[in-house]
């Protein structure tokens, strides 16, 4: 794919010399290989790996779990300290 794509900007580039027209298509064929192709910044993510994505999927799945429980827990544990300090008075 790569040698094929190579092939084509040269062939483009190469007839930019008749008509100045095909250096555009080559650059923009280039551009485009570049930024949205292999090793480019267009896909932001796109080369995690495993080791990120089991940590990414963990991380969302405790702030789920807080989301889902936290408040609960929160307002138990706030009652229970306020219980605490009235009793030790």
């Amino acid at each position: 794919m790569v040698l094929l794509l190579a092939v084509l900007a040269l062939a483009l580039f190469g007839l930019g010399f008749v008509n100045s027209l095909w250096w555009l298509f080559a650059v923009a064929l280039v551009f485009a290989y570049v930024h949205y192709g292999r090793g480019g910044a267009g896909r932001p993510g796109r080369d995690e790996g495993p080791a990120y994505r089991e940590y990414r999927d963990a991380r969302d799945r405790e702030e789920r779990w807080s989301r889902r429980y936290g408040s609960r827990r929160r307002g138990r544990w706030l009652r229970q300290d306020r219980r605490d300090r009235l009793h030790h008075r």
